[in-house]
Parts: structure tokens; sequence; C-alpha cells
């Protein structure tokens, strides 16, 4: 049962700004931090059932700022490939463990951090010719599955849309798009699997303004803020939240 007392309000509260302010300006990469920290603390069914809710506020709130600013043919793509992925989700979540998902939303996590440093050092090469159209329906399916299982869709689905050299408003603005879409489709296999409670339902009603902040700052940070110092200190708190929820997993 979730306990709704100081100590849960003292994570969720930051992180879900945290969440709000990532997919508000950044693309949306790192806003998975707060399910992860969330599983530090509750269970991480419950840590999906209570962010979905709130990811899927700020979605709605950022919709306007980026109005017809996507690029319109990735969308497609991604969200076309994503909700085969979210079906492929679906079907794992019913027969894993909870241990199960601590390891993978550790894993994806710490995978997270270390393709990031790989691509900055130039251990990877992106490469400079845009990818083909099944590749951006692939992406997007392993975008629909990492969202379904962690709300961690932003990688892969960063990794199509660099390839195609869009500009940063363009890239923040797709993004808001394909999740938007792709979080509403996560909406009715999470509630038949029971991630939705009261408990959930309160927490989130408290929430939402911390959620809604979030995304105000996102969208004015966007234009302002640089965006190495953000994912330095994502980078930092997925590390450590991601290495802890492997061990809490294993152990």
């Amino acid at each position: 049962m979730l306990v709704l007392d100081w100590v849960f309000f003292a994570v969720a509260g930051p992180a879900v700004v945290f969440a709000g302010i990532s997919k508000g300006g950044f693309g949306s990469g790192a806003a998975f931090a707060a399910a992860s920290v969330l599983a530090l603390v509750i269970e991480p069914g419950q840590a999906l059932g209570v962010m979905l809710p709130l990811l899927m506020l700020i979605d709605l709130s950022t919709l306007r700022p980026y109005w017809r600013k996507w690029d319109g043919r990735a969308a497609v793509l991604l969200i076309l490939g994503g909700l085969p992925g979210v079906a492929l989700g679906t079907a794992l979540y019913r027969i894993a463990e909870p241990d199960v998902f601590r390891v993978l939303i550790g894993a994806i996590s710490v995978g997270f951090v270390l393709w990031q440093l790989s691509v900055k050092r130039g251990w990877v090469k992106m490469g400079n010719h845009k990818l083909p159209n099944w590749a951006g329906a692939l992406a997007g399916a392993v975008a629909g599955f990492t969202s379904f299982v962690s709300h961690a869709g932003g990688p892969p689905a960063a990794v199509y849309l660099l390839s195609r050299k869009v500009s940063k408003t363009q890239y923040q603005a797709t993004t808001v798009l394909v999740f938007w879409v792709i979080n509403i489709a996560k909406f009715v296999p999470y509630a038949f699997l029971g991630m939705f409670t009261l408990q959930t339902a309160t927490a989130n009603l408290v929430l939402a303004p911390f959620a809604l902040f979030g995304a105000w700052l996102g969208v004015r940070a966007h234009y302002m803020v640089p965006e190495r110092l953000f994912f330095a200190l994502t980078y930092v708190l997925l590390s450590l939240t991601g290495i802890k929820l492997i061990w809490d997993g294993l152990t």
C-alpha cells in the first residue's frame, strides 16, 4: 500500500518538478528520473502509476507552446512504432516481479548515462545521414516499450531525431507530441493492470501543481538555461538512483 507521508512528498515534489522541467524544455530525455527516484521509496509499479497522470498533465500543458513546431514525418513514425512497443511492455509487466522492474529501471537509467557519455566523448558516432523510415518506426517501438516499463522513452526517440538534424525547438516539439500520444496509449493498460489506486489519485492531486510549475519552468528554460548544466545534474542523479535500484533488485 502506498503511504502518503512526508517522506514520500519530500521525495516526490522535487522529482515531479524535475520531470516537468525536462519534458517542458529539454526533450523529455531526463523526465524518467522522477520515476527512478520514486522507485527508491515505493514499489516500482506504484511509482509508474503515480507518474503517468502527472506526465500526461505536463504533456497537455506544453502542447500549446510548441504547437505545429514539430517534425511531422518523424512524429508519425515514432508514434506508429510506439504503440506496439506499449503492447509489448504490457505483456512483460503481467509476468514480471517488482524486483525485475527495479533492475530494469536501474539498468535503463545507468545505460542512458553511459550512452550519453559515449556520444559526448566520440566513442559512438551518430553519423551524418538521416536514418531511414524503418529506423524511425523501430526507435518508436523501443521508445514505447521503455516508456511503458520506466517512462524512459526519450533516449531511443532522441537517437532517431538527432539523425534528422532537427532544430532545438523542433526536437522539443516532436517529443512533446510523440509522448503525449504514447502516454495516452499507456493509460488503459496501466488501469487494467491495477497501477492506479485511490492513493495514487490522491498523490496526483497533491503533486499536480508541482507538475505544472515544472512544465512552466521548462518552457522558459528551453530558451534560457544551458542544456549542458541541466543534463550534467541529470546524469549524476540517474547514475546514483540507477545503481541503487539495481542493488535493491538483486539483493
